[in-house]
């Protein structure tokens, strides 16, 4: 899995920790620890699915635009990194007479699809209300 997913979940926590404020990209870059371009390019996908809220200029930036308590990590892990759980690389040739490097590709397929919709039906309990709940009860 890329870390797009916790960088998504961070962002918008950050966002329903401020809510009614804007955040620059720089802002939330700074909270998250990464870049700004990287932030600019996960929220404009968040944005695209209706998480969030931009305005350009001075004073601009994002806005949460969803009920934390409505969001699942599941609609964020569908937005920013389904797919993400299966390596891009697997082992094998299906072209080969030897019948484990022939299917382990396809069986290590049908085990990464099954474990992704088990991990989307335990992110479908969490929501970004839950999550922010938690950092605030951490020491």
């Amino acid at each position: 899995m890329n870390s797009d997913f916790t960088i998504a979940v961070h962002s918008l926590v950050y966002l329903a920790y401020l809510p009614d404020h804007m955040a620059s990209s720089e802002s939330i870059a700074s909270n998250v620890c990464t870049n700004a371009a990287r932030i600019r390019k996960i929220m404009s996908c968040l944005r695209n699915h209706g998480f969030v809220k931009t305005k350009e200029g001075i004073g601009g930036g994002y806005i949460l635009d969803c009920n934390p308590q409505e969001v699942s990590l599941a609609d964020i892990y569908r937005t920013a990194s389904r797919g993400s759980l299966k390596p891009s690389w697997c082992t094998g040739d299906p072209e080969q007479d030897c019948v484990v490097s022939s299917n382990t590709q396809v069986v290590m397929d049908q085990i990464f699809n099954e474990a992704e919709l088990y991990l989307e039906k335990y992110l479908e309990n969490i929501t970004l209300r839950s999550v922010l709940e938690k950092i605030k009860l951490c020491p």
